[in-house]
């Protein structure tokens, strides 16, 4: 897949993990960091439309900081695609989310989602959630991309 140049303003995904490194660095806060995680990926990777977090609170993936339209606000651990790869903690990638069974269609213009579980030491902190109105989006360089920048965020956190 090819991408529209980038304009020198811009984050692109070859600067993304420096990107987010410079903004978590000095950072601890969570809601914070995953804030400005959110924004950089709206804004450095191509064809999105929703990036961003939940967190595990009481046993369900709760909505944190995110870019894009409204986003369901709890998803059960296990449910859909953010649950499923929370509870089986790995990245999961799905190429055409109406084959996923049990896909949530928060955003119903959505094709294609990557989910990166959040885990601090052997704690589930939650998941990275990107969709994208493209099916088959998200490439074994995008997931790698992504698992990069969720491992810079857990150095940010308490293990």
């Amino acid at each position: 897949m090819s991408h529209p140049p980038a304009s020198p303003d811009r984050v692109t995904p070859a600067d993304l993990l420096s990107a987010v490194e410079a903004v978590v660095r000095d950072e601890a806060d969570l809601i914070a960091n995953t804030a400005n995680i959110a924004a950089l990926l709206f804004e450095a990777l191509p064809t999105l439309n929703w990036a961003g977090f939940y967190f595990l609170r009481d046993g369900q993936l709760v909505l944190g900081p995110f870019q894009g339209r409204i986003a369901c606000t709890r998803i059960a651990v296990g449910r859909g695609v953010c649950g499923t790869a929370a509870a089986q903690r790995r990245t999961i990638v799905v190429p055409d989310v109406h084959l996923f069974p049990g896909h949530i269609a928060c955003d119903a213009a959505s094709e294609s989602e990557i989910v990166v579980p959040i885990v601090a030491g052997e704690t589930l902190v939650g998941v990275l959630d990107i969709d994208s109105p493209v099916k088959n989006r998200f490439s074994p360089a995008d997931q790698s991309l992504l698992e990069g920048v969720v491992a810079l965020l857990v150095r940010t956190l308490p293990a």
